[in-house]
């Protein structure tokens, strides 16, 4: 079983998704992650993706797909975070998981108006440690220390992609794209909408509270 995190940057699929992985026993598949690590140990896959990431592109559907299904033949449960992003993605998804006797469970779609997505992702920075990554925020959640994390002690850096002009670029190739895929999630009856106020300082546990039981209805 599988569930669908869908969002523009900066909604929290991450955060969200991690928690319903912790309460499911789910493991969390994060394709910026993967792009991440493969950047990180130059691959040749690891160079491609990063000169798209670096102009705020998506990463091609080939590339994209064949990471994310060797993946899967490893697991059975898991959330997938960052794909699909394309109707192609989510076919060729659907295809793969009916091939090996699996599901989508839900699509929970977290929704933020652009403006406060701007504000929140360019206050986001993480962990230069590459085993620690812990993520804070300037505004929302900040470290103890100023540009220091709390748990490794190591500098806090801005990722590329969160500079407020490649955020906007990436929401301009969302809302072009991966944006279908809501309406695509709605008409197969798996999505699950939940709007969220940033300035709400429940907002984390209110939205994790309806991620969750929008789940576990539909386990039962």
């Amino acid at each position: 079983m599988y569930v669908i995190m869908l969002g523009a940057p900066g909604t929290g699929k991450g955060t969200i998704g991690e928690d319903i992985c912790k309460e499911f026993g789910f493991e969390h598949i994060a394709t910026g992650d993967i792009f991440r690590d493969e950047i990180n140990h130059q691959t040749e896959l690891g160079k491609e993706a990063e000169r798209y990431l670096k102009e705020g592109s998506l990463v091609p559907d080939d590339l994209t797909i064949k990471i994310i299904e060797s993946k899967l033949e490893k697991t059975q449960n898991g959330v997938l975070d960052g794909f699909p992003r394309t109707i192609n993605q989510a076919e060729k998804l659907k295809e793969f998981l009916n091939n090996n006797n699996n599901n989508i469970l839900a699509v929970i779609e977290l929704n933020v108006p652009d403006e406060d997505l701007i504000k929140r992702t360019s206050s986001r920075v993480v962990c230069s440690n590459k085993n620690c990554r812990t993520s804070y925020n300037t505004m929302f959640l900040k470290p103890k220390v100023e540009g220091i994390c709390d748990i490794c002690g190591s500098e806090l850096v801005r990722r590329h992609d969160d500079e407020p002009d490649t955020i906007k670029e990436r929401l301009k190739i969302y809302h072009n794209t991966t944006e279908k895929l809501i309406e695509y999630y709605e008409k197969e009856k798996l999505l699950i909408p939940i709007k969220i106020d940033i300035y709400d300082p429940e907002t984390r546990e209110k939205t994790k509270a309806k991620a969750i039981e929008g789940v576990r209805e539909r386990i039962k």
